[in-house]
């Protein structure tokens, strides 16, 4: 075992992955690794289950609305990797084994509102006194995110879901499919019939 760790990452790489479990398992007991620096802000008010693995500068933090509900939730055997961050407001939760690579941004919340209804902010205002505008996110089971995605808030993406790297989701994904762009859009089903990643119409045009 730690032959094949220093063949991996060397003498220093092997000694820091190292430290960092020891401090996983003293601060983040139910945490597969953590690797340092690692920020979470708000701690009371984030649930994270067994089996958590994150990579270096992850930034997850909660600010719950009411001033005391759990905001974030994080399932089982979930695998973060570098540059992370995932803030709340309200809601976000995030089901078992889903795998997010590095750069990704996920929010239930922005600084003020844009929707176009008479609650929207005027841009003359200050941007970080608006008043905060959410709307709950929800990443199912098994979801692999890829490369600097923005998962923004009012999104669900279903379970079995791929977002592909660099795209902005703005609208629900549903199960089984695979999204990509800016904004996000449906190329692919998966379909149970002939068990392959059919293209969507849209696609297929």
């Amino acid at each position: 075992m730690i032959k094949k760790m220093i063949k991996q990452y060397g003498y220093f790489g092997s000694l820091k992955l190292s430290f960092s479990w020891i401090r996983s398992k003293l601060f983040y007991p139910k945490a597969r690794l953590i690797r340092f620096p690692f920020d979470m802000r708000g701690k009371k008010f984030i649930n994270y289950g067994k089996g958590l693995t994150t990579g270096r500068g992850c930034r997850i933090e909660a600010y719950p609305s009411d001033g005391r509900s759990n905001v974030i939730t994080i399932g089982e055997n979930v695998q973060i990797n570098d540059y992370v961050h995932i803030t709340g407001v309200k809601k976000v939760a995030i089901g078992n084994n889903v795998l997010i690579a590095g750069k990704v941004y996920i929010s239930d919340s922005s600084h003020g509102n844009y929707s176009g209804s008479q609650h929207d902010s005027h841009p003359l205002t200050i941007p970080k006194e608006r008043p905060l505008f959410y709307r709950e996110v929800i990443i199912e089971d098994n979801v692999w995110i890829g490369e600097s995605v923005s998962v923004l808030a009012g999104v669900t993406i279903g379970k079995g879901s791929i977002i592909g790297s660099n795209s902005v989701v703005t609208k629900s994904v549903p199960e089984y499919a695979i999204a990509a762009g800016n904004p996000a859009h449906l190329i692919k089903k998966f379909d149970s019939k002939t068990n392959k990643w059919e293209k969507t119409n849209e696609e297929k045009k």
